[in-house]
């Protein structure tokens, strides 16, 4: 059911209206009867973590911060500087429309700063924010698109979780054999309330799995998105008496979970980097892997059922790392289907965009594509290719080895990752 028809960011075709100041939040909290303002953080992990004030402390919040224990957050390695603040960005405000309409609740992502006010270097938004700045630097600007998979799950009589699909639904199937319609409708209504514009939803391979894409947004704007989108799927799937999966391969014998990126490369002088932005990404791939694919049962996923195993691209093909689809619009993207939605997509897209920079500078070009269905070619061809990490250990000594990741990656990431 929906649950509001009163939107923070509205849609006049693709202008979205947003908020920039601390004036304009007080007039916004005022006028919709905010009760409750959400600061929302993320984790190494890109798992959100939030704090709740009432609107009579945003004054404060604003000029001052608000603290939070940093030795608390996995990978934040803050045991003996424990102290960090909460800068609120308002340009992310937004309701949160499944809240009740009278005492409103809204949210806005933040900054992390040290108490000294400088910039606290392992907030995965702000590591985003610097691949953003170097490409920017460089001429270039990149453009992510990201589609996602996830289950839809019963809970049984006692309200536990368990592994019964909600359908036995394939790809695109409609009502009555997809029982998802209406959660997907309710998911894309709550995202257009919170300012975010699904392009397109609809059932998946597997029973009782779905799948929603969005449109192509700036790399701090697509990151947000994705991290939002989590957290509304979640929220609608219990209001609605089931839950969402997003773990790579819920199902042994099922299509895993996956949260293909799209990405689409624009260069300051007009040309076009495509082929450098993609042979980079080729070349880093494997040492990325862990951040893209982070938990062992990611490594259930790949090479099964269309994920790809093997360092590989082609026209439209879905059997590779990456395909170029069909368009008709002209313009020329890529499409990275390794990935799972495990990753946090703010550290995700910043490698992505550090590796398609690496390849525009060195003039990489990718090796030939492979216009062959590769979970059925001979395997003299696949023989020769450079494969994906087969396990989660196999990708930790990648990354941990790799110069590109150290040189990225802040200190404590692998080891919170190799811990998790």
């Amino acid at each position: 059911m929906r649950m509001s028809n009163t939107i923070f960011k509205t849609y006049d075709d693709l202008e979205v209206k947003t908020m920039n100041s601390f004036e304009d939040i007080l007039q916004f909290v005022e006028e919709e009867n905010v009760k409750f303002i959400r600061l929302a953080f993320f984790d190494v992990f890109g798992v959100q973590k939030n704090i709740a004030i009432m609107p009579d402390e945003l004054k404060r919040v604003f000029t001052e911060g608000i603290s939070f224990d940093a030795s608390s957050i996995m990978g934040f390695d803050a045991e003996v500087r424990s102290d960090l603040f909460l800068r609120p960005d308002p340009t992310t405000m937004s309701i949160v429309p499944w809240r009740p309409i009278d005492g409103r609740v809204a949210k806005m992502f933040c900054d992390i700063e040290y108490p000294d006010g400088s910039i606290f270097e392992k907030d995965p938004r702000y590591i985003l924010k610097q691949a953003v700045a170097e490409a920017q630097k460089n001429g270039i600007s990149v453009n992510f698109g990201t589609e996602v998979e996830f289950y839809i799950f019963k809970l049984n009589e006692n309200g536990e979780r368990t592994r019964v699909p909600m359908d036995q639904a394939s790809y695109m199937d409609i009502a009555p054999e997809d029982h998802g319609e209406n959660i997907r409708r309710d998911i894309s209504f709550a995202l257009v309330d919170m300012g975010i514009r699904p392009e397109a939803s609809h059932h998946e391979m597997g029973p009782g799995q779905n799948e929603v894409d969005f449109r192509y947004a700036d790399a701090l704007t697509a990151a947000d998105n994705a991290s939002t989108f989590k957290w509304v799927v979640r929220s609608i799937a219990t209001s609605d008496g089931v839950w969402a999966d997003f773990s790579p391969k819920p199902l042994k014998d099922k299509p895993g979970n996956g949260m293909h990126i799209n990405i689409s490369v624009e260069a300051r002088d007009g040309s076009d980097y495509t082929m450098e932005f993609m042979a980079g990404v080729m070349e880093h791939i494997r040492e990325m892997t862990l951040f893209l694919n982070p938990s062992r049962e990611s490594y259930e996923r790949l090479g099964d059922m269309k994920a790809p195993r093997y360092v590989s691209w082609s026209e439209q093909n879905r059997s590779q790392l990456i395909r170029i689809p069909a368009t008709r619009s002209g313009m020329t993207r890529i499409e990275l289907r390794s990935p799972d939605p495990l990753a946090n997509p703010y550290l995700a897209f910043a490698l992505l965009i550090y590796a398609g920079l690496d390849g525009i500078k060195r003039k990489l070009q990718p090796m030939e594509p492979i216009d062959l269905n590769l979970f059925k070619a001979d395997p003299k061809i696949t023989d020769g290719l450079k494969q994906l990490p087969q396990t989660l250990e196999e990708a930790i000594s990648l990354a941990r080895n790799s110069s590109f990741i150290r040189n990225i990656v802040p200190d404590g990431y692998l080891e919170a990752y190799q811990e998790n």
